[in-house]
């Protein structure tokens, strides 16, 4: 049994004292020795002020440091990034390839045909303007009592095809088919202003004709012009003009006949 005991107390053996037991809180904020002093009590002072109380230090020691913020980072773009994202997207007609601003320009270099035409603009494959000015000829030729949408058509398009192969041997640079069929049909706009003109007067007369003639040289013109300034063929006006020419006789022919 002795042994139990000195064993027990080898057990709990500590530097602990029973002398520090019993202290009370007298209300007052000061703690009082119930049953003894705390001079058994042995710890280190630097220790005890590791685990003061928070207030006590931060009287005591005001913290002047910063307080470390973590950048987030994440691998999904944020809201903000989809917003600004959005906002810089061009315009849905833009990415369609239809821009009222050119087409604006090119049918105003149509109608003046001594107006320097733009290459930077006329070298482009928009055909939403041709697309538009065969539209409104056949519904013209329509309104005179003339159903001729696929002669309209299928003579625009073996048209561009033979001045295109033209313009590929006249010209040192190659020169793509949209945009062949797209100065071609913007140039067809005078000719639509022709059948408007047969709509409500006739034209199998001597005036009809020379109104015709007129038209043909109006779109040749315009057409030669803009083929030269986009393919840089200085001095070969009259020679691009000549197939123009022979182009827009054909449907000068569908307008009066």
């Amino acid at each position: 049994m002795s042994s139990f005991e000195k064993f027990d107390i080898d057990f709990y053996e500590s530097n602990y004292s029973t002398d520090n037991q019993g202290q009370s809180y007298d209300g007052s904020g000061a703690t009082t020795s119930v049953y003894g002093s705390k001079t058994g009590w042995t710890s280190d002072p630097r220790q005890s002020e590791a685990f003061a109380a928070p207030e006590t230090l931060s009287s005591s020691q005001p913290y002047a440091g910063q307080i470390f913020q973590p950048a987030y980072t994440s691998d999904f773009p944020s809201d903000h990034t989809y917003a600004d994202s959005f906002d810089e997207e061009p315009p849905l007609l833009e990415e369609l390839g239809i821009n009222f601003d050119h087409i604006w320009q090119k049918t105003l270099t149509v109608l003046n045909p001594m107006k320097p035409a733009d290459g930077s603009i006329m070298n482009e494959t928009d055909l939403t303007g041709p697309l538009v000015f065969c539209l409104a000829l056949g519904a013209t030729l329509l309104l005179a009592g003339k159903v001729h949408f696929g002669y309209v058509y299928g003579t625009s398009a073996l048209g561009c095809t033979a001045i295109h192969a033209l313009l590929n041997l006249m010209s040192i640079a190659s020169v793509p088919y949209g945009c062949v069929a797209s100065v071609l049909g913007y140039c067809l706009l005078p000719m639509v202003i022709l059948s408007s003109y047969a709509v409500f007067f006739s034209l199998q007369g001597i005036l009809g004709t020379l109104l015709a003639l007129i038209i043909i040289g109006w779109c040749s013109l315009s057409a030669s012009k803009i083929f030269t300034s986009a393919l840089a063929m200085e001095g070969q006006q009259f020679l691009v003009a000549y197939p123009c020419a022979l182009l827009y006789g054909l449907f000068a022919l569908m307008t009066v006949f």
